[in-house]
């Protein structure tokens, strides 16, 4: 089945694909958004229970419409996922759920998206699927006893999940620090992995209220067109590290009951081995080692750097028409946050505007030859 469809595909229909969404509709271009989910905010409804976002309700609003609720209470990820669905509706975006990109290939200058057995073709193409949902997991995982439980964080929800006996979580950023803090009072705990720092006040403090602001403007200031923010970019990507601890602090873990490990190297005799020769008898692992690019379904010559496309704020100048939304630095620290896709979102459509325009009149120029030709 072929779906002609002109203009712009947004291919992903969380937060990056909606702001996108949101300024393509307020510039009246024709796109349609798609997104692999049943449901707007599926990909947030789908992580585990317990997860909040990292910033509190007034910076996790899209263009148009801000994030409901307390302005400083940290939105679960069941409310981020309600948000979401409720902003596109707001919006009247046209939205195909449940297809999944297969492949993206271009032919001549259109662009061709095959989701199973339907393709659409487009002058351009905003890939907002976020460069990590693959999980990453070292190779001796394979090694551990079979006996053992490991689950990656993005398929943990909840300690239900979890056999009895000792838990390692391998990963000691947020989301280990977190899953750690949940399964403690139930198990024998430990926190492997290098030490990520953590940020100057604990999330929702009352000093927390007045370094937010602080840390927000940072966050969206210290840009890769600065030699600071460049330097930030470099510490969080090359090679990728976990971003500093917020909700939870260092000193919570000995109080919890959590020993903080050294980082997990290898397998003996079916357990894990640390780096100082320490082996774990435990019954679980729980695997909050992060993602990695996974691209293999653009059928593109595209440079890469790590694994990541090459692109400046972006877009892609290698391949006219192909723009990535939702990466981490894409300009700044704040373009991987709900609250900071806007800026990047409305950029990438102002270059699509006369883009656009440019290849119209390109094209209406050679109809004319063309007819003047066969007068």
């Amino acid at each position: 089945m072929i779906d002609q469809q002109l203009g712009t595909v947004v291919i992903g229909g969380s937060q990056a694909g909606l702001a996108v969404g949101y300024f393509l509709k307020k510039r009246g271009l024709p796109f349609v958004i798609v997104d692999e989910n049943a449901r707007i905010g599926d990909a947030w409804r789908k992580r585990w229970d317990s997860l909040r976002l990292f910033t509190p309700g007034r910076y996790d609003g899209l263009p148009g419409m801000p994030f409901p609720g307390r302005p400083w209470a940290y939105p679960t990820k069941d409310e981020t996922a309600d948000y979401l669905e409720a902003y596109a509706r707001a919006f009247e975006f046209p939205v195909r759920t449940g297809l999944k990109v297969d492949r993206l290939a271009k032919t001549r200058d259109r662009f061709e998206v095959t989701c199973g057995q339907h393709t659409l073709f487009a002058e351009n193409v905003v890939v907002a699927t976020g460069a990590f949902n693959n999980p990453r997991v070292p190779s001796f995982a394979r090694d551990l006893d079979r006996s053992i439980i490991q689950l990656h964080s993005k398929e943990y929800r909840n300690p239900s999940q979890i056999q009895k006996g000792a838990v390692l979580v391998v990963g000691a950023g947020n989301s280990g620090a977190q899953l750690g803090m949940e399964l403690a009072p139930h198990h024998q705990t430990w926190l492997s992995g290098p030490d990520t720092g953590q940020e100057p006040t604990r999330a929702g403090s009352r000093l927390d209220h007045l370094v937010t602001p602080i840390l927000w403007f940072m966050a969206t200031r210290l840009t890769v067109k600065t030699a600071p923010g460049r330097k930030i970019r470099d510490r969080f990507l090359d090679p990728p590290r976990g971003i500093p601890l917020g909700r939870v602090r260092r000193k919570d873990f000995a109080p919890a009951g959590i020993k903080r490990v050294p980082r997990m190297t290898g397998v003996k005799n079916g357990y894990p081995l640390l780096e100082d020769g320490t082996v774990l008898t435990v019954s679980n692992v729980i695997w909050c080692t992060g993602f990695r690019p996974d691209y293999h379904w653009i059928d593109l010559s595209l440079p890469t750097h790590n694994g990541l496309p090459i692109h400046d704020r972006g877009i892609v100048e290698s391949c006219p028409g192909l723009y990535f939304m939702g990466l981490l630095f894409l300009y700044s620290l704040s373009s991987a946050l709900v609250g900071g896709v806007g800026r990047d979102a409305e950029h990438i459509v102002d270059h699509i505007v006369p883009t656009r325009l440019s290849r119209r009149e390109g094209a209406a120029a050679r109809a004319t030859t063309a007819g003047r030709q066969y007068a």
